[in-house]
Parts: structure tokens; sequence; C-alpha cells
């Protein structure tokens, strides 16, 4: 079981992307959902640095805040999809 994190927008396709690929591998993860303004996006700003989402957390392989959903995506691949 993996301690993975998604903090994400409703109706955010980049989101939806990062949520496809969860689906895809049938990896389980917690979603924190993110008020629509920015300026109250203040736990994943505390997290990432940054209010943008998609934001990824995966304790369990020392990944604080993986922003970008293409970034995350390749990652989930990678690590968790049995690429060589």
């Amino acid at each position: 079981m993996t301690e993975l994190k998604l903090y994400e927008l409703e109706g955010c396709p980049y989101c939806a992307k990062v949520k496809e690929k969860l689906a895809e591998l049938d990896l389980e993860y917690e979603s924190i959902m993110v008020p629509r303004p920015h300026g109250e996006r203040t736990e994943v700003e505390e997290v990432s640095g940054q209010t943008g989402v998609p934001v990824l957390v995966d304790e369990a392989n020392g990944i604080d805040a993986m922003p970008e959903s293409d970034d995350i995506v390749e990652y989930l691949e990678e690590t968790y999809g049995g690429a060589s």
C-alpha cells in the first residue's frame, strides 16, 4: 500500500490526467481538494511552495511535493508501472 497524497482541484484537467494514471496503475491515494481561489490554497503552498495543482506527495519514496502533471505521470509510471 502506498502513502500517496494528491492535492487537486475539482474540474482541473491536469489533475484529471494524474488521476487517470493513478487509476490505470490501480494505486490508492488520498485526495486533498484545494480551494479554487489561489489565495486560499495555504495547505498546498505550505507543502510545495506554490499554489498550483496537481501536487503529488509520496512519503514512502521521499517525494515531499512534486508539481506538474506530466512530471507526476512520468514518475508514477517509472515508480509503480513496472517500466524498466
